[in-house]
């Protein structure tokens, strides 16, 4: 029993940690499209839901047909709202007015809110091992944060810019640690397709003008593919993965491989001849991998 629980666990990270390589890849590519500003927030967000909603519910009729029960709608409809409607559209809005370095910062803050969050509604008990390890991955990634080379800094960044971010980081923490019953209780496709839907619903009636007036047939190929990227892996693939994840491990521990964003985008960086190793930035990520496993050694709730 405790091999297959062991293997279960494994099979948790390895999709989170999938999940976050994709996001972290999903950041160049928003704030690519954004800085275009051929393709407003809202429309973009708009698409990713449509082409997730198509593909999770063509994808559920190759599968055994799943009844959700008439009182979990509303449940899933205020699921869909924090963890897609209102994580996605704050954070796309909010990266448009934020450097990377300001934005990098507040990514480190949903660990946090989460292991608030699981603790006051799920009743996630904060051990000393969890606390240290979130405080020990969060001095890991401000570590890296300040010890790299930066253009435009604070400059770029608004109050307003700051306010969605921090949005973006509350309502995801809160839908973490508020619907891992509810994603227990239902299969991964059966969850989405209903979850997309719900925000596809939600932002049309918000984007239909700015669908009107995007040209699409203008946009580069290169803003085209982006595009694909997002509503395919960073959308698809990255909310199939997060809620399997959520179903083997607790909801802290889902939230900590947010870190791997900024660690991800030092990596691509140096690939690219943009960046260099350096031990600071070897330091930063022992920081971090040392937090998580700390955090997963932690003592669970009793069941």
């Amino acid at each position: 029993m405790s091999l297959t629980k062991n293997r279960q666990q494994l099979a948790g990270h390895l999709a989170v940690a999938g999940a976050y390589v994709i996001f972290g890849l999903n950041l160049v590519c928003c704030k690519d499209i954004a800085n275009s500003a051929l393709v407003s927030p809202m429309v973009l967000f708009t698409l990713r839901a449509a082409g997730a909603s198509a593909l999770f519910w063509l994808l559920s009729l190759f599968l055994p047909k799943e009844r959700v029960e008439r009182a979990d709608y509303p449940r899933i409809a205020l699921a869909s709202f924090l963890g897609l409607f209102l994580t996605q559209v704050s954070f796309l809005m909010g990266i448009t007015q934020t450097s990377a370095i300001d934005a990098a910062i507040m990514g480190t803050l949903g660990p946090i809110f989460t292991m608030v969050f699981a603790f006051l509604f799920a009743k996630e008990p904060i051990t000393g091992k969890k606390a240290g390890g979130v405080a020990l991955s969060f001095a890991g990634i401000l570590f890296l944060i300040f010890n790299s080379v930066h253009s435009g800094g604070a400059g770029a960044t608004t109050p307003w810019g700051i306010a969605l971010l921090l949005v973006n980081s509350l309502s995801f923490s809160l839908y973490l640690a508020l619907f891992r019953p509810l994603i227990a209780k239902y299969s991964v496709v059966t969850f989405m397709k209903w979850m997309f839907l719900f925000s596809l619903v939600l932002a049309l009636p918000l984007s239909a003008r700015g669908l009107l007036e995007t040209d699409f047939g203008a946009l580069p190929a290169k803003v085209g593919w982006e595009i694909g990227y997002l509503v395919f892996f960073a959308t698809f693939v990255a909310y199939f993965l997060i809620p399997f994840g959520q179903k083997r491990i607790r909801p802290t521990l889902v939230s900590m491989y947010s870190y791997m964003q900024p660690i991800l985008a030092t990596v691509v960086s140096i690939v690219l001849g943009m960046d260099f190793i350096s031990w600071q930035k070897v330091l930063a990520t022992a920081l971090v991998v040392g937090g998580v496993l700390l955090v997963n050694k932690s003592r669970a709730r009793a069941s």
